[in-house]
């Protein structure tokens, strides 16, 4: 099933480029439609979504920890992250609510981030995800 969909949007695709029409393969893949699932409406994986990533979790326990932060404190306290990587997920936290950002109009220029109380409301929870994954890394059941 997945192979002949596949082939069949690879195939539409080929027919839509070579005719010039690619205003409506736009439309086709714009079509959020498609992309439903049964999972759409449930809490869990909604919350999942705002704090999933390689970079978000570490960025939010990281500000957990220390409090309020500029950029480069939290670039520091973050091995491996990129600065495009830290920046991009910095907005995308903004943007669903996880932290704040505070701009200071001087020069040098300053900008603080810290966690909003849906932040902070989000810690016990990841404490206890923290506690439940260190409970099943040292369990005999896992195989």
């Amino acid at each position: 099933m997945i192979i002949s969909v596949t082939i069949i949007i690879t195939s539409m695709q080929y027919f839509l480029f070579k005719e010039g029409k690619t205003e409506y393969w736009s439309d086709f893949m714009n079509d959020k439609e498609l992309y439903k699932s049964g999972l759409d409406n449930c809490p869990l994986t909604f919350a999942l979504n705002l704090i999933g990533g390689k970079w978000r979790l570490p960025i939010i326990w990281a500000l957990s920890k220390n409090g309020t932060m500029r950029y480069n404190e939290l670039k520091r306290s973050i091995d491996g992250i990129t600065n495009m990587m830290l920046t991009q997920s910095l907005k995308e936290l903004e943007l669903n609510g996880i932290i704040n950002r505070k701009q200071f109009m001087e020069v040098p220029p300053r900008v603080e981030y810290s966690l909003t109380d849906n932040g902070e409301n989000l810690i016990p929870a990841l404490k206890s995800l923290a506690s439940w994954g260190n409970r099943m890394k040292n369990s005999d059941n896992l195989k």
